[in-house]
C-alpha cells in the first residue's frame, strides 16, 4: 500500500514524513512517498495533502504543477482513496476562503475559511489546545475529548452541514478542528507534531476503509 504525502511547496513535509513513516512501520506497512508527481498521486492508495501559510498561496501551489489537481480529483473523487488534509490542506476542502482575498476551494467540503473570531485573545491561534470530540468516527479511534492537539492558524473552517465536524477546540468559540465526509477528512491541527494524539490518527488514517 502506498501513502503520498503532496508536495504544493507550502508544508512542513520532513516532520510530517517523519510520523507517517514511523506509524507506518508500527502497523499497516504503508510505503510513505512526498512528491508533486501527478501519476504517483493518481496511483495512490492513500493521499495526504499537507499545508502551511496563507490558503490563496496553497491553493495556487495545488494549481500550479500541470496535472496535479486533476490526478487528486480523479483518485480522491473517482477512486475514492481516503484523503487527509493537514492545516491549509484541510481548508482547501472547503468550497472558498476568504484570506487576503477570496479565493475558491477543492469544494469536497461544503463551507467557508474565514479568520478566527477571537476577540481579546491573540491571533495567530498557536500552540496546545484540548479537542472536543461530536461524534464518532474510525479516525478517533483511541482518542477522546480532552486529548491535546498542537493547533498554528489564524484562519478557520465554518462548515455548512454540521455532520461534517468531528470535533472542535474551544478559542473564542468553536474553532473546527476535525472534518470528515466520505472518504475525505481533515484536520486544522498538525498530527505529526500533536504526540500521541497525533500519531494515533495518523496510524487509524493508515488502516482508515471509507
Amino acid at each position: 500500500m502506498s501513502c503520498i504525502l503532496v508536495d504544493i511547496g507550502h508544508g512542513n513535509l520532513h516532520s510530517a514524513q517523519k510520523a507517517f513513516e514511523r506509524m507506518a512501520a508500527e502497523g499497516s506497512g504503508a510505503r510513505i512517498a512526498v512528491t508533486s508527481d501527478p501519476d504517483a498521486v493518481a496511483q495512490a492508495d492513500r493521499i495526504v495533502l499537507p499545508g502551511d501559510g496563507a490558503f490563496p498561496a496553497c491553493r495556487r501551489g495545488l494549481a500550479g504543477v500541470d496535472g496535479l489537481e486533476e490526478a487528486l480529483r480523479d483518485a480522491v473523487e473517482s477512486r475514492g482513496v481516503p484523503f487527509l488534509g493537514i492545516c491549509v490542506g484541510m481548508q482547501l476542502l472547503a468550497t472558498a476562503g476568504f484570506e487576503f482575498e477570496e479565493t475558491p476551494g477543492l469544494g469536497w467540503i461544503a463551507g467557508t475559511v474565514d479568520r478566527i473570531p477571537a476577540p481579546g485573545l491573540k491571533v495567530p491561534h498557536m500552540g496546545w489546545n484540548d479537542l472536543v470530540i461530536e461524534q464518532p468516527h474510525p479516525l478517533l479511534d483511541g482518542l477522546s475529548s480532552g486529548d491535546h492537539a498542537y493547533f498554528v492558524h489564524s484562519y478557520a473552517m465554518q462548515v455548512t452541514d454540521t455532520k461534517d465536524r468531528l470535533a472542535y477546540a474551544s478559542y473564542g468559540g468553536d474553532v473546527t478542528a476535525i472534518v470528515a465526509r466520505g472518504n475525505i477528512a481533515g484536520t486544522q491541527f498538525h498530527p505529526e507534531k500533536s504526540q500521541r494524539t497525533g500519531l494515533r490518527l495518523i496510524a487509524n488514517f493508515l488502516e482508515w476503509t471509507p
